[in-house]
């Protein structure tokens, strides 16, 4: 072979190999830019938190003990005085129903308990904590009336069904007549006869939400 030959053979292989490197870069770069992007990082699921509890709402079923809920043989506390439910009487009246509930508190005072529902708009609870007064012969009156130097003028008055369970001292079943009676400053003043007993008088004042807990149940 001529050296002519051999350095135009020569100049060939050089050129082809120049060739290959440009397509193999080539290549690679196609490669390069069609590699997928690693995955972004997803933040965690969390889970949400729960609404935030209104204060009416919380009043309504968590925070305090509906004074509805007591039973016959509970222990529970009236403005942290523990107390015994001795028994109860279920009233009702013109479509109105209530619960008057007989407590024992540590002293073995009596008093007693009523729940009742007032179907205002919106409805509201009602819990009062009655107490006995001597009444001195007194009988409820249809106009005004004056007990240990208050004024107290005419609510309501009727004569209303009762069922008892437990120990209230009276009947299981039977009627009751009744007259309540409010003064100026909210102050309560009602009278009770069982069976056309003697009049027995109580006055009392609504327990603001909270002031009634149940410690134990009856067994």
């Amino acid at each position: 072979m001529s050296m002519t030959s051999m350095v135009v053979l020569g100049l060939s292989i050089a050129t082809v190999l120049l060739l290959l490197g440009a397509l193999l870069a080539t290549l690679r770069s196609d490669r390069k830019g069609h590699t997928s992007a690693p995955p972004a990082e997803v933040a965690p699921v969390e889970t949400p938190l729960p609404a935030p509890v209104s204060g009416p709402a919380a009043h309504a079923g968590t925070d305090y003990t509906d004074p509805r809920t007591i039973r016959v043989g509970d222990r529970i506390e009236v403005h942290g005085s523990p107390a015994r439910v001795l028994g109860a009487m279920y009233i009702s009246w013109q479509g109105m129903q209530w619960t008057e509930y007989l407590l024992r508190d540590a002293s073995r005072r009596y008093q007693w308990l009523s729940v009742e529902v007032h179907a205002d708009d919106p409805p509201h609870l009602e819990v009062q904590l009655w107490t006995e007064v001597p009444t001195q012969g007194m009988v409820p009156a249809k106009s005004m009336l004056i007990m240990e130097g208050v004024e107290f003028f005419p609510v309501e008055r009727g004569t209303a069904a009762f069922r008892s369970e437990g120990d209230t001292g009276n009947p299981d079943r039977g009627l009751l007549d009744f007259a309540d009676y409010r003064a100026s400053d909210g102050r309560l003043l009602s009278f009770e006869r069982i069976q056309g007993n003697a009049w027995t008088a109580s006055h009392a004042q609504p327990l603001p939400p909270g002031s009634i807990s149940i410690v134990s149940r009856a067994s």
